[in-house]
């Protein structure tokens, strides 16, 4: 009976053994079965604490009820968001709240709350597609930088640092000045001016476990880097960007919502926070409902993401493993 190989016998400095194909299959099915158990112990042990979080789990039901919301539209929204359907009744536009109308109407008779209805498509559509693009971005480069270093570290890093020097406001604003308005150019705009960001988060966190046993041991197994970065580094470099990806659905939607305000996002009469704000604007003074709306629901969407963003900071943390 052969004596069984330890991970800590394949480390570099030490005398390697000579590797047969089984032995290495075995080795790695029993790493990543120790692996796979950890990562659910860890995940149950997140849930557990989060599911304690009442404001984290207020934010949760806010964004499941945002996402229902805006995937059952067309069965929720009483009225078509586009048709004037009170145009021609006398008194028609501009009506508070009634029974029939359950947020009123806006200046062309068109019912506010199949708007905000609709909308919100827009808002959840840019949160998910543009933080996805950042991530893919933003994970790719950081992985570059922190697991090769060199002048990969050097050059990623500082590009990053030109995004930095500029305002997000303003590299928005110059982004869709050259791409021109429109829904997808806002996911490019939002999309690559977040990388950055993650990509130094990322680098970050791969730089703290790169230098690890189980690193070195799959190395020293011949694995390849890309099979290292994303099986042995990725799963355990991963949890700030969970943290920093939540917060950043919300800060999408405040970017999509400012940007349609300012005329840049998506073009009326298709509706959407942003452009519902800026067209119900000029009736602030008389009519202050219409603006209130839709800018209740940003603020309420945004605070979510943050709310569980940071519940999920609190139940990923190390140190209050084993705590509520």
């Amino acid at each position: 009976m052969t004596d069984r190989k330890r991970p800590e016998d394949y480390l570099p400095g030490k005398e390697q053994p000579e590797f047969l194909g089984p032995e290495v299959e075995e080795f790695e099915a029993e790493l990543e079965k120790e692996r796979v158990h950890g990562r659910t112990a860890l995940w149950r042990d997140v849930w557990y604490r989060l599911r304690h979080n009442k404001m984290a789990m207020a934010g949760l039901a806010i964004i499941v009820f945002l996402v229902l919301v805006a995937l059952f539209a067309p069965f929720l929204a009483p009225y078509d968001p586009i048709e004037q359907v009170e145009i021609r009744t006398p008194g028609g536009v501009k009506q508070p709240p009634s029974g029939k109308h359950w947020l009123g109407t806006d200046d062309l008779g068109r019912d506010i709350l199949s708007r905000l209805i609709y909308g919100s498509r827009i808002s959840v559509e840019v949160g998910i597609v543009a933080v996805a693009i950042s991530l893919v971005l933003g994970l790719f480069f950081g992985a570059l930088a922190g697991y090769f270093g060199g002048w990969a570290d050097s050059v990623i890093m500082r590009s990053a640092d030109v995004f930095f020097a500029f305002p997000t406001v303003l590299g928005a604003i110059a982004i869709m000045t050259v791409l021109g308005p429109g829904l997808i150019n806002v996911f490019i705009a939002i999309g690559v001016l977040g990388w950055a960001t993650i990509a130094r988060i990322f680098r970050g966190s791969i730089l703290s476990v790169k230098e690890n046993e189980y690193v070195e041991a799959a190395r020293a197994l011949g694995a390849t880097h890309s099979r290292i970065i994303w099986r042995h580094i990725m799963p355990n470099a991963i949890q700030p960007i969970i943290v920093y990806a939540t917060m950043s659905v919300g800060g999408a939607i405040l970017a999509e919502a400012w940007l349609a305000f300012l005329g840049l996002g998506q073009q009326p009469p298709t509706p959407s926070w942003g452009n519902m704000l800026a067209e119900y604007l000029p009736f602030y003074n008389t009519h202050p409902w219409m603006m209130f709306i839709p800018g209740t629901a940003i603020v309420l969407s945004v605070l979510a993401f943050i709310l569980l963003g940071d519940g999920l900071r609190d139940a990923l943390d190390p140190r209050l493993r084993g705590s509520i």
